[in-house]
């Protein structure tokens, strides 16, 4: 394998691959890069078993393919010496078989590789019928989605996000059994079967990282065990998570009680305010309690002091109500809505707060209350 290309069209395709790097070590191979370059250009692929990625390079973009070859390179040590190579272009060989040379006119590397026969044997399969999504959309989703999915192994289903499809319906949900997010889209093709996954949640956070937000299209491939992103030249394959999604429709009410309407940034900025006096021993709770059209906010840790803050709101009856809740959780549910003002609903202290907003009717955060007495 011989070739020339510019660092910057290198780096910027190693920074696609990079994310499906093993940084355990446990299996080698699984801490490599491999290449392989062919008369069409040069795939980049990588897998931790978890994800696959691949990421392609046109021949149009390689300034010098002398001979074609394969080689598995160490990554961690790959791309950072691609990094701080001065810009312009950069040459790369393999000698002695196993051996690659990264060189330009200043520097002159060399690195061990590994024989691409023991990479593992990624199966990146097209369906005939992919749903389409803009990488706008599909990023929105999952970042109005993913915060809410558990870090606790305990239940695995619940590290992942819920992905259904029927008909014409899109419906991305998470929850970790103490707040839940939910996202429905109507899509613009009818898909025949229905489809109910559930995606790694960490899978999807390295997938976030790679996409952008422009409105170009996204292939969506759905299979039993797998599900594969297609987008530029790259391709993202995550593995799904095994068992049933629990049923969450019965977590949200369909009547309340309670209306109130609030400026997001101004509820925002308060509660903010009020976590200061929070500690994650405790739940970072917070208590709310409205007074006709006044809110008022606090907090306390008996050891060092207490905050309150009071914030206009508007409500849709004269009764009252107090309640309590993680302040950790209301502000990542915030950061997910871009409205001017948002809309709270309550039945009672003990029953799930959900928050919604007119700019986007189709985004729902619940979030369950905490008992302080």
């Amino acid at each position: 394998m011989k070739f020339s290309i510019k660092k910057e069209i290198l780096l910027e395709n190693l920074n696609n691959v990079i994310k499906a790097v093993s940084t355990k070590n446990v299996i080698p191979i699984l801490g490599g890069i491999k290449f392989n370059l062919t008369e069409e250009g040069l795939f980049l692929t990588s897998t931790n078993n978890e994800i696959d990625i691949e990421s392609f390079i046109d021949k149009k973009y390689i300034d010098n393919l002398e001979k074609t070859g394969t080689i598995v390179i160490p990554g961690k040590f790959l791309i950072e010496i691609i990094r701080k190579l001065r810009d312009g272009i950069i040459n790369i060989e393999v000698v002695d078989g196993l051996k690659l040379l990264i060189f330009n006119d200043n520097s002159n590397f060399s690195l061990n590789g590994i024989d691409s026969s023991e990479f593992p044997n990624i199966n990146l399969d097209i369906s005939t019928n992919p749903i389409i999504l803009s990488k706008k959309v599909i990023k929105n989703i999952f970042n109005q989605t993913l915060f809410a999915t558990s870090t606790q192994e305990s239940r695995p289903i619940l590290t992942g996000i819920n992905f259904k499809i029927e008909n014409n319906n899109m419906e991305c949900i998470a929850t970790d059994s103490y707040r839940l997010a939910k996202k429905y889209i109507e899509l613009d093709q009818t898909v025949d079967n229905l489809i109910n996954i559930v995606i790694p949640g960490k899978n999807i956070g390295e997938l976030i990282k790679i996409l952008n937000d422009e409105d170009e299209n996204v292939e969506v491939h759905i299979f039993s065990n797998k599900i594969l992103f297609k987008f530029d030249n790259i391709l993202f394959q995550s593995r799904l998570l095994n068992g049933s999604f629990p049923d969450t429709s019965r977590l949200i009410p369909n009547d309340f009680l309670y209306e109130i309407e609030v400026n997001l940034n101004e509820f925002y900025e308060v509660i903010d305010r009020a976590a200061l006096l929070t500690n994650e021993r405790e739940k970072n709770v917070i208590k709310f309690e409205t007074k006709g059209n006044e809110a008022i906010v606090s907090s306390n840790i008996p050891e060092i002091g207490k905050v309150e803050e009071k914030l206009n709101i508007n409500k849709n009856n004269d009764s009252d109500i107090k309640i309590s809740f993680s302040s950790k959780y209301m502000m990542e549910a915030l950061r997910t809505i871009n409205s001017q003002n948002i809309r709270i609903y309550l039945n009672s202290d003990v029953k799930p707060i959900i928050l919604k907003n007119d700019e986007d009717e189709n985004l729902l955060q619940l979030i369950l209350p905490i008992k302080t007495y």
